[in-house]
């Protein structure tokens, strides 16, 4: 399959899903702060689509000097977004995280996992480019409410 058929199945799915008849309801983050411009989530039916979020202390922007404190406001913060949608961590289907120093992986998983109680979502790890703010990782995800 080449990339454009690729990229009109992507963007097919994701217009199908929306235009569906169901409402979509968008949310700013209370941590980056409101003059970002764009959205923290859109919620389309019962699929929560979670921006790419960081590990600052919330108002600041500023990010912590330990990795693992980082990662951990980073997964509060997408604990707060998916409550706000009276959704858990276990609702997660997909997250992908974008990490500036692959030596950090094993520090990231050891706090990504206690945030989940049961399967853990797929995802991917990926090296990355400086990222925004100084932050060291950065993830974005899609959850799903079963009814």
């Amino acid at each position: 399959m080449n990339k454009p058929a690729i990229l009109f199945i992507l963007v097919a799915t994701f217009v199908g899903c929306a235009s569906a008849g169901e409402k979509t309801t968008y949310f700013k983050s209370e941590v980056a702060g409101e003059d970002l411009p764009f959205s923290d989530a859109a919620l389309v039916g019962n699929t929560l689509y979670i921006a790419g979020k960081g590990g600052v202390l919330p108002g600041t922007r500023t990010v912590p000097e330990d990795p693992k404190e980082e990662a951990r406001l980073l997964m509060e913060d997408f604990k707060t977004t998916l409550e706000r949608v009276d959704m858990t961590m276990d609702d997660l289907v997909y997250v992908t995280i974008y990490c500036t120093d692959l030596n950090l992986y094993s520090d990231f998983n050891e706090v990504y996992r206690s945030y989940f109680s049961k399967n853990l979502p797929p995802r991917a790890f990926l090296g990355s480019a400086p990222l925004l703010f100084g932050l060291r990782f950065e993830m974005q995800g899609i959850a799903v409410k079963n009814e």
